[in-house]
């Protein structure tokens, strides 16, 4: 039962302005969390829940918000925090009404990626573990890409497979791949910030037609990583892609790094919604090793 009241105690807290708790409307939140816009006639709040153990998760996405925001490339909404209600975790956010592109909305957001890009560390991962959907992602610091795609990336999805019971050839293969990581990826990338799950699900435009990024999976790597999953599912239109590479064009062999990068999150879809994303996950993999066999 979702303690509504503690809610809007918690907004109140952050805000210092009174929230009572009105009309309560559910949205679309996504396969993991649900979601509600809480109005009170002088606000409104977008409010995620989920179990109570999922604290954490809302936590590291609150905290990959801010560091997205802190980079003043994207507007991204703001985090007012995270907590329990009762049964519940949640997480509020600014609420933001979403809107149409503006006139060339698309390659402005490309244009902003590029520029999100630049930030960056002189390690890849991230001060804190997150979640990429509900799986836990691992963070560590590293200053060697390779090892860390393979041990961070990689070896973690492949290891989770097995536990569902993907072994066989998945395994064989899958790390035979792991293993010519250093050859596949073959350049040494500077270190940017990532939204770390750009499908486009994850990017719209608001009310002025601005683009907006959400629900992040926040780490410092190699900016292929972002723009190769925007060309996994679709959605990211011709104009956004010839921005970016305008605003910083790409190295050779971008082409096989885009598939590598991009069986993350395939292995990722396959331990969360199952063996549908499997032929998909060894085409991907055999694919790759024939590039160097």
């Amino acid at each position: 039962m979702t303690d509504w009241n503690q809610i809007s105690a918690h907004i109140r807290a952050h805000t210092g302005q009174a929230c009572q708790p009105g009309a309560i409307q559910e949205v679309g939140g996504g396969c993991i969390n649900r979601a509600f816009v809480l109005r009170d006639g002088k606000g409104s709040w977008f409010v995620k829940l989920n179990a109570a153990e999922r604290l954490d998760m809302f936590q590291a996405e609150a905290a990959g918000l801010e560091a997205l925001a802190a980079a003043e490339a994207f507007r991204v909404p703001i985090p007012l925090g995270a907590g329990l209600a009762g049964d519940q975790a949640f997480l509020v956010l600014e609420h933001l009404p979403f809107g149409q592109p503006g006139r060339g909305g698309g390659a402005e957001a490309g244009r902003q990626l590029a520029h999100l890009h630049r930030h960056g560390q002189t390690h890849f991962g991230w001060n804190r573990d997150n979640f990429i959907g509900s799986t836990p992602q691992a963070n560590g610091e590293d200053r060697d890409w390779v090892r860390f795609w393979q041990t961070r990336r990689l070896g973690p999805q492949l290891d989770l497979a097995l536990t569902q019971g993907f072994g066989g050839r998945l395994q064989d293969r899958g790390w035979r791949l792991v293993e010519e990581c250093p050859a596949l990826i073959e350049h040494a990338p500077l270190s940017s910030l990532l939204h770390g799950d750009l499908w486009s699900g994850n990017m719209a435009f608001d009310a002025k037609g601005q683009p907006v990024l959400f629900d992040p999976a926040v780490y410092y790597g190699d900016r292929e990583a972002d723009l190769a999953m925007t060309e996994l599912f679709g959605g990211f239109g011709p104009d956004f892609q010839a921005a970016y590479r305008e605003a910083w064009p790409l190295a050779p062999g971008y082409q096989h790094r885009r598939d590598l990068y991009n069986l993350y999150h395939i292995l990722n879809h396959l331990n969360l919604f199952g063996a549908g994303y499997l032929s998909q996950a060894l085409g991907m993999i055999e694919r790759l090793l024939a590039v160097w066999h």
